[in-house]
């Protein structure tokens, strides 16, 4: 299982913000962020204060993506 915050990087530009900004607004550690960046689960709790802050939902920010079997496209 993997998921993906492509999401939320991509709003993240339309919002000209980084990641700093969203560490400071949403009260947020430097490691839950790069747990993020490397694809890597975080608490529902989390990804609620980002949506409350961000105005989105949770599917704007994380997409599940199926793990691929060796030659799958």
């Amino acid at each position: 299982m993997a998921v993906s915050y492509n999401g939320l990087w991509k709003l993240l530009i339309d919002k000209n913000m980084k990641k700093m900004d969203l560490m400071n607004r949403v009260q947020i550690s430097s490691s839950t962020v790069a747990k993020m960046t490397n694809g890597e689960l975080v608490s529902m709790k989390v990804l609620e204060k980002i949506c409350a802050e961000l105005g989105c939902d949770f599917g704007d920010i994380v997409h599940y993506e199926k793990d691929r079997k060796d030659g799958e496209q």
